[in-house]
């Protein structure tokens, strides 16, 4: 090291501090914005957190000061599990009406419907879910512990309760075919609202996919809160939890920064919501 470097660098402690302390207390920020309402996020979802709480931070530096502070961002397990072979072969199957075009038609025309299996300890809960494709709201859901196929039922009925008036003759529902969905309740349910069904090709899991890619990340961001489960009730707490944040505070960049919730208002409003950005 040459002398003038040396004097240099000890001449900049002081510079060097305050750039430390900077640091720290950005990382405060993002430490906060990480662990929001306990669910751990990415760097995007840090990134859409800070934006709605006033701070704007790019993602260089969210990376950076990640790295530096060793906060690891989680990030998604490939699915070790095949899908589950259909319990009931009929050749009562809907055509694929909806064909991947998940966006194109715009809110409340196509809804997407799954099952998931839910492990705790040595037994197994159900969910039900009905999301948007379009806005990615989940307008039903319904846990269960039974298969049977009341609560499938229900989630399509809590969908006519709470979103009924949103929707018209031209919207789908859109799903597997597993046996729930192919059952003579199911059917004659959905034609008795005035909706029209739509089923995935057999095995094709894309045809579904941002259904998939839901259950997915859900189950991601409970794994701390499934090591607390023991009884249904404790899973119906996380999963009502989950459901109301994800609805109202889990920002995505496809949906323009916002939660799901805050971009249907966007889009039917013409607003875009104020996010006190500095």
């Amino acid at each position: 090291m040459s002398r003038s470097g040396y004097y240099s660098w000890c001449n900049s402690l002081d510079k060097r501090l305050e750039r430390e302390a900077r640091d720290y207390a950005d990382f405060q920020l993002i430490l906060e914005a990480y662990s929001f309402r306990g669910y751990d996020k990415g760097v995007r979802g840090i990134y859409m957190r800070l934006r709605h709480v006033g701070i704007r931070m790019n993602h260089k530096k969210i990376r950076r000061l990640m790295r530096k502070y060793d906060l690891v961002c989680p990030i998604r397990a490939a699915n070790p599990y095949r899908r589950m072979a259909k319990a009931l072969k009929t050749n009562v199957v809907a055509d694929n009406h909806v064909k991947r075009e998940f966006k194109e038609h715009g809110p409340r025309k196509v809804l997407l419907t799954d099952i998931t299996y839910i492990p705790v300890h040595d037994w197994f809960c159900y969910l039900s879910v009905i999301i948007d494709a379009y806005t990615m709201q989940v307008l039903a859901y319904v846990l269960s512990e039974s298969l049977e196929v009341d609560f499938v039922l229900e989630t399509v009925n809590i969908l006519i309760r709470d979103h009924g008036i949103s929707l018209d003759a031209d919207t789908y529902i859109h799903s597997d075919q597993g046996c729930h969905y192919t059952s003579v309740k199911f059917r004659e349910l959905i034609k008795s609202v005035d909706l029209r069904q739509s089923m995935s090709r057999r095995g094709n899991c894309w045809d579904n996919s941002p259904q998939e890619s839901f259950f997915g990340h859900m189950k991601d961001e409970l794994k701390k809160a499934s090591k607390t489960w023991d009884t249904f009730n404790d899973v119906k707490e996380s999963i009502d939890d989950w459901m109301d944040y994800y609805n109202n505070d889990r920002y995505q960049m496809g949906l323009c920064k916002l939660s799901p919730n805050e971009f249907y208002e966007y889009i039917t409003t013409g607003v875009y919501p104020d996010l006190m950005i500095i």
